[in-house]
Formats: C-alpha cells, structure tokens, sequence
C-alpha cells in the first residue's frame, strides 16, 4: 500500500483523513507522476487537489494555518460540531463527512439545542 509523509512527520495511506484546509482530506496515489489529496464529501473530481511531488504539498501545507494529521475519533467529533456553526457547511455535508469518518453524532435535536444556545 502507498503512503504519504505529511509535512508533520505522520505517514498516512489512503484510509487516512487529515486536515488539510481546514477540511478532511485522504491521500489519493495517481498513476505515474504525483498524488491528489481528495476531500472527504467533494472528492472524486474537480475538488481535488493535485500535487506533482510531496515538496509542492510541503510548500502549500506551511502556508497553511489549518493542516493538521490524522486526528482521534473526540477530535474529529469536535471538528464536525465546529463546522455545524460555519455557513459553509451544510447538515447533509457533515453528515456524509461523520459517515465517512465513522464518529457518532448527536441527534438532530441536539444538535438543533447547540445551535440555538450559540
């Protein structure tokens, strides 16, 4: 199986989600030359981010102030309740991405709760 070192040390395969943007990503091998890194809902396509070689994702993760490595399944719980504050992400979206993480979520009422007391 291929592996990615990311700028932090941590080697991550294609299972892996990381943050990179601050948004989860998984490493994506490409035939030949370079790698993408493929976000968790919109991946697959024009959403990708192609990189010819880690020394490119190097240069654009310091640029970065919201990369960080693979996280524990409390972090990324704490992640997806951060998110359902943010306008830019919808309900379905962090769905799909707490699906995709394998982390519980509360129950639409809790979550409805977190945001009215917000």
């Amino acid at each position: 199986m291929e592996t990615l070192e990311l700028p932090t040390g941590e080697e991550v395969t294609p299972e892996d989600a990381f943050l990179f943007g601050g948004y989860p990503y998984r490493f994506v091998p490409r035939e030949g030359e370079g790698f993408a890194l493929s976000p968790l809902y919109w991946g697959g396509g024009d959403m990708d981010v192609p990189f010819p070689n880690r020394e490119a994702l190097v240069a654009e993760w310091g640029a970065d102030g919201e990369a960080r490595g693979p996280m524990s399944d409390e972090a990324w719980r704490a992640w997806v309740a951060e998110a359902r504050a943010d306008d830019r992400f919808g309900d379905e979206e962090l769905d799909a991405v707490a699906r995709e993480l394998g982390i519980e979520e509360r129950s639409l009422l809790g979550r409805l709760r977190d945001r009215l007391t917000r």
